[in-house]
């Protein structure tokens, strides 16, 4: 089998590149991260196609594939991208066209760049002892820990049970703590719920399974994008920062570091791929290639972003460059979804390998 991407996936890749490229400099990510707005680029990607990528066509969406969203995740990494695509482009959408109700309104504002889902999985993917979610007649009560994509409309929320339901962002009863984390590219808040109207999307644990997956994949393809960025910046860094009146990618020391993250990361992007094909081809495969892929390029993502800042020495520390974004997005996704620890013994129990 060869296994690359077709002609229209590299158009794809150009295309949402280029926008990136184009609409995304270090300075945009500033001004968001200062609490600026990113209603513009995700506009503009809406106007790309991307939030209808995963809905399929009968429901008014492009009926794609996780590879193709795959690469979109990739790009959107590289350029360290202010936008809500895992929730309102991946999870969200994967979520409302597989529940059996009808969501063609829901669905049609998500394709126009008009409705936002923010993600609330933190229940069922390792909590605190005080966070808890409960419906009792449509009524949530508890707590959602490291609600991501949180400026939203709607916030999809699962339980320890692994139902979906779908939470209006003002609903009565709800409120929203937001939360300082590490990476400020995207935002994060812990929801509290008190008697809030709670519409079930679905009990069927594969459609939870399903989402959750596909969602770890995307974190994986967006880590992969960061580092290679991070390499990137850390060559061209290399080729004009000089010492002893020499440029320090003419010693051993600084090529040995580049060679060492260039032959740790290319790998990944296979491996990516391969679980990408696996959640639409290869199901029995799945959900395992997804826990094993979010953990292995969480780790390689640690390694790739410590050395790249090593290469950069005392200027990968300041703001000027900006490196420490892309660092601070690897080490956010190595903990949205299950940290690589939890996945890895998930996947052990999924194989059989611990009880």
């Amino acid at each position: 089998m060869q296994f690359g991407l077709s002609e229209e996936q590299v158009l794809l890749q150009d295309n949402v590149n280029r926008f990136l490229k184009d609409n995304v400099s270090l300075e945009t990510v500033r001004k968001y991260a200062e609490g600026g707005s990113d209603k513009e680029i995700w506009q503009g990607l809406a106007e790309l196609g991307i939030p209808a990528l995963l809905i399929p066509e009968d429901q008014g969406g492009l009926g794609m594939t996780p590879m193709d969203a795959a690469i979109t995740a990739e790009a959107i990494g590289y350029h360290v991208a202010p936008t809500p695509f895992l929730g309102s482009a991946i999870m969200g959408p994967v979520a409302l066209s597989k529940s059996s109700g009808d969501y063609s309104e829901l669905l049609g504002q998500i394709i126009e760049g008009k409705t936002r889902i923010g993600i609330a999985f933190g229940e069922s993917v390792g909590n605190r002892n005080d966070a808890r979610v409960s419906v009792e007649k449509g009524k949530m009560n508890g707590k959602s820990i490291f609600a991501f994509d949180s400026d939203a409309n709607h916030y999809l929320v699962a339980d320890k049970t692994k139902n979906l339901y779908l939470v209006d962002a003002q609903a009565s009863g709800l409120e929203k703590k937001e939360l300082t984390t590490i990476d400020k590219t995207r935002k994060t808040v812990e929801l509290i719920y008190n008697g809030v109207d709670a519409q079930l999307l679905t009990s069927d644990s594969t459609v939870y399974d399903e989402t959750l997956d596909i969602g770890r994949v995307m974190l994986a393809a967006d880590t992969l994008g960061a580092a290679q960025n991070m390499i990137d910046q850390s060559v061209a860094y290399a080729m004009q920062r000089e010492q002893f009146n020499r440029v320090i990618a003419s010693f051993q020391a600084v090529k040995h570091m580049c060679a060492q993250m260039t032959s740790d990361l290319e790998p990944c992007r296979s491996m990516v791929w391969f679980a990408s094909h696996a959640l639409s081809e290869l199901p029995d495969e799945s959900r395992v290639t997804a826990c094993h892929t979010k953990a292995h390029l969480a780790e390689v993502g640690k390694a790739v972003s410590k050395t790249a800042t090593e290469v950069h020495g005392g200027m990968g520390f300041t703001d000027l460059l900006g490196l420490h974004y892309w660092f601070k997005r690897i080490g956010a996704n190595r903990q949205w979804l299950g940290a690589p620890e939890l996945i890895r013994e998930e996947a052990a129990k999924l194989e059989g390998l611990v009880a």
